[in-house]
């Protein structure tokens, strides 16, 4: 079949599926499950000696199904191969890269399926090829094995994703042209800065419009309504590499500094924080915008450090205070800071009905959100607050708040922003807004 006839097809998946009905059973199957004849152009690994391919498209693109054949391809077609496979987390690796709709289970045809060991974190086909899981999460999980390829999924939000990169990297020492696939929305992390300023790196660009046909009916005509045009449509649906916003409160690179694996001085954190707070930015209607919930603790060594993102989206008061009592309850919080500017009395009432124990402060906004977070943007500067592990979406917010008073980040408000801004003010600053000295 001719490349453009291939082209025509899958672009159309409803005259692909006649013609598949067409041949027969047999046939047809064989057929569904070529790739080469199913693919869009974007979707196919790029011809020449590289090493490293990026695939960089907005959402919905298919990367995740273009990561899956890639690396069924080399497993059906090479008994020797080891190949690495790296999610966010561990977690994500296997929910995502091997058991989600598009992952290596979903997409095997029955002749050639692998057999999953979650146990051992193995993927082994009939032929003896195996894929071996890992999370970023875990950077030093990476030391010591070696590997012929891999495949990195969403490396934009990779905790600590320099460092699980260059070990991913040196595992590539198998076979005699290692190769390494990495698919991602963009966002401007340092990694992905990193990787496309490399010539050596081959990178694929996407946009969410071109798998429109195996997209929800009205998805894209109402992605479009919404962010057509906005940084965020720009990033999350036409696969754009946007920079940093100019006058931003916070930075990537700053976040990144601030970063660490756990809270320093024991095994422990709940043990390493002598105070800890849950902050809520409650959403103005029922069913509006997140409700951003976000948790922070004080370490002994007096800094702050944001424990968790425990926002919710799109749900009823009583969910997201539910919601708020669980974040509280599972990291041992010894106060609720909420904002009431929205209905004060309904947001104490709620939270209250949740947990009756529940330590409830209700906060009122004097100023506008970019005013109070420019303190806490104080704090991150002078090295006094630290992120145990990535936030993604939080840290997206944070990276929209501009001096001035603006906001350019994902979503209508900076909700998660607004909760971690209400929780470090809490624990670090004074009532006029200045950095206490505690422990230090």
């Amino acid at each position: 079949m001719q490349s453009s006839h291939i082209e025509w097809l899958a672009e159309r998946p409803g005259e692909r599926d006649r013609l598949l009905r067409s041949l027969g059973p047999v046939a047809s199957e064989a057929l569904a499950h070529d790739w080469g004849a199913v693919a869009r152009p974007g979707q196919v690994a790029p011809p020449g000696d590289w090493r490293i391919w990026l695939m960089m498209a907005g959402r919905g693109f298919g990367k995740t199904r273009a990561g899956a054949e890639w690396v069924r391809g080399i497993a059906e077609a090479d008994p020797g191969a080891r190949i690495a496979l790296v999610g966010a987390t561990l977690g994500e690796a296997r929910r995502v890269m091997v058991e989600g709709a598009s992952g290596l289970l979903a997409i095997a045809p029955w002749w050639c399926r692998p057999v999953f060991a979650p146990a051992l974190r193995k993927l082994m086909w009939p032929n003896g090829a195996v894929a071996t899981l890992f999370g970023a999460a875990e950077p030093e999980s990476l030391r010591g094995p070696q590997f012929s390829h891999g495949w990195a999924d969403e490396i934009a939000k990779w905790p600590f994703a320099e460092s699980a990169w260059d070990n991913f990297m040196m595992t590539m020492r198998l076979g005699s042209a290692p190769r390494v696939m990495a698919t991602t929305t963009p966002r401007p992390v340092a990694l992905v800065r990193r990787l496309v300023a490399d010539g050596d790196v081959v990178v694929t660009r996407g946009r969410t419009v071109e798998n429109k046909a195996n997209l929800a009916d009205g998805f894209i005509a109402a992605m479009t309504r919404s962010y057509g045009g906005t940084r965020l449509g720009r990033q999350e649906l036409d696969g754009e590499l946007i920079e940093e916003v100019a006058g931003a409160l916070w930075s990537r690179d700053l976040i990144e500094r601030c970063r660490v694996a756990h809270v320093p001085g024991g095994a422990g954190d709940a043990a390493l924080l002598t105070r800890v707070v849950v902050a809520v930015d409650p959403p103005a209607s029922a069913h509006g915008d997140a409700c951003g919930i976000v948790v922070v603790g004080l370490g002994r060594d007096g800094r702050g450090y944001v424990i968790a993102d425990a926002s919710v989206e799109g749900c009823s008061p009583e969910v997201w205070a539910r919601a708020v009592a669980a974040a509280a309850l599972v990291h041992g919080a010894d106060k609720v800071v909420a904002e009431a500017n929205n209905g004060g009395a309904m947001v104490d009432s709620v939270l209250r009905a949740a947990a009756q124990t529940l330590p409830v402060r209700l906060v009122h906004a004097s100023r506008g959100k970019v005013a109070r977070a420019e303190p806490v943007a104080a704090l991150y500067e002078a090295g006094r607050v630290a992120h145990r592990g990535a936030f993604p979406e939080l840290e997206d917010q944070m990276c929209g708040l501009v001096l001035g008073g603006g906001y350019e980040g994902p979503g209508r408000s900076p909700d998660r922003a607004d909760a971690l801004v209400w929780a470090l003010s809490e624990l670090m600053l004074g009532r006029q807004g200045v950095a206490q000295v505690r422990g230090l």
